[in-house]
């Protein structure tokens, strides 16, 4: 019994080797196979147009091809739960805005069950942060700021709003906006910020706040004006409007763009893809793109992204809980 005990033994011991052996012959050889890439928006928002330069430049230093695929849905919810509930292997990422933080907190408000929580993902590498933009369309009889917010104190739930959905990177400026200026607009939301600025262009809504990457490229084309933007000074992109600070309303918001993973995934591969987005946020190619698209390459490591994300967190905990409850 003795013997066999120590066999057994020694068996199991050598299982036990030769599948961390395994694992770590696998973690060497990461990323072995096409790694996709959720994008919890549609086409033409933020973070498809940040997202496709970085993936093609993060795919060149891994010499793999990094897949984009579009699962928009509530806020952005459906694919930043897929990604926290995926396989913790590296080959399911997701690149998220800033409303990543945002939808845990609103689960709870509205007493529904939890798409996801925040602590299921964990932060690889930002590589854009932008105040939204308050654009309505060029016909548009508001010309100034002061000139819209006074139609909207005079018509309260008049003006509509597209947003990407409810609680999302377009839906919280504008209600942090009606919180300070005591107004009521009226919110109809879409998947995301493509489908939004097409119903703005359409006229099917008259406002929306949004980063600049989505509509930057319409107003230079004379088809859509900016009256304002959430930031703290001046916006690069726009540098001619005033931000709502200026115009005597404090507040800000930044709509981030970034990369995570499940919490799980081995730190190996969490290793190499820090390094992939090193890489991407140095590509010249890569910044060139975001220039193009209205935004400039803000990068973050995991380090540092992972200390700004909690802290941005916070932040939005309690404005979601200040502006309660929304239908």
């Amino acid at each position: 019994m003795t013997k066999l005990k120590q066999s057994l033994n020694i068996l199991g011991a050598l299982a036990l080797w030769l599948g961390a052996l395994s694992l770590g012959v696998a973690q060497d050889a990461y990323p072995n196979r096409p790694i996709s890439v959720v994008v919890p928006f549609p086409p033409g928002g933020v973070a498809d147009i940040v997202a496709r330069p970085v993936a093609r430049a993060m795919g060149q230093f891994l010499n793999q091809t990094l897949v984009i695929e579009n699962k928009a849905g509530a806020g952005g919810g459906i694919g930043m739960a897929q990604v926290a509930r995926a396989e913790p292997n590296g080959y399911h990422v997701l690149f998220a805005l800033s409303s990543v933080v945002v939808i845990p907190e609103a689960d709870k408000v509205l007493n529904r069950a939890p798409m996801y929580q925040l602590s299921q993902l964990k932060p690889i590498a930002r590589f854009a942060a932008d105040p939204t933009v308050l654009v309505v369309k060029a016909e548009s009889p508001w010309k100034t700021y002061a000139e819209f917010i006074a139609y909207v104190k005079a018509n309260p739930a008049k003006v509509s709003f597209g947003s990407s959905g409810n609680y999302g990177s377009m839906h919280i400026p504008i209600e942090q906006l009606t919180v300070a200026t005591n107004t009521k607009m009226l919110h109809v939301p879409y998947t995301g910020a493509g489908p939004a600025v097409a119903a703005l262009l359409g006229g099917q809504i008259e406002v929306l706040s949004t980063g600049p990457a989505s509509v930057v490229q319409q107003i230079q084309a004379g088809r859509l004006r900016a009256l304002a933007h959430w930031g703290p000074g001046t916006l690069a992109a726009l540098p001619e409007v005033p931000s709502l600070t200026a115009l005597g309303v404090p507040i800000v918001y930044a709509q981030w763009a970034g990369l995570f993973v499940p919490a799980e995934v081995p730190e190996p591969i969490v290793q190499k893809l820090r390094e992939a987005a090193h890489f991407a946020a140095n590509d010249a190619a890569t910044q060139k793109a975001l220039i193009a698209a209205g935004t400039v390459m803000q990068y973050q490591d995991a380090k540092e992204f992972s200390a700004y994300v909690q802290v941005d967190a916070e932040a939005m905990k309690a404005l979601v809980q200040k502006i309660g409850k929304l239908e």
